[in-house]
């Protein structure tokens, strides 16, 4: 992992080999349907602030895994969004507001337990 390799480097600085669980979350939609890119976009603030502050998002020293986010333009499920999705758990989430992320997070990411009030499908790959 030197300045030879700096795709390598990148790999090792994202903690890529320790991602436990992948959040989309769609947002800042070019043509909104689900929800306003106001509201979108306040429910990705709060995701990528929050896993930083519980130390989610990269591997620590108490922690050897870690959980990655990415913002989807669109997960073409245009019904009560923002859409939320879990993966490798395959569990999808509607109305994702800060509110509801932060029940996911403590929930689901942390407790492995699915929160079924906000819950419209689950296919996990496996």
């Amino acid at each position: 992992m030197s300045k030879n390799n700096p795709l390598a480097e990148s790999v090792k600085q994202l903690g890529l080999s320790s991602i436990e669980r992948h959040i989309f979350l769609c947002c800042d939609q070019n043509k909104p349907k689900c929800c306003s890119k106001k509201d979108s976009l306040e429910s990705w603030e709060y995701l990528k602030n929050r896993l930083k502050e519980l130390n989610l998002d990269k591997p620590t020293s108490e922690n050897s895994h870690c959980v990655f986010r990415t913002k989807a333009d669109c997960l073409r499920v245009c019904i009560d969004g923002p859409i939320l999705l879990i993966y490798p758990d395959g569990t999808w989430y509607r109305h994702a507001t800060p509110e509801v992320i932060e029940k996911i997070i403590q929930e689901h990411i942390i407790n492995n337990h699915v929160v079924e009030e906000y819950l419209f499908h689950q296919h996990p790959l496996s």
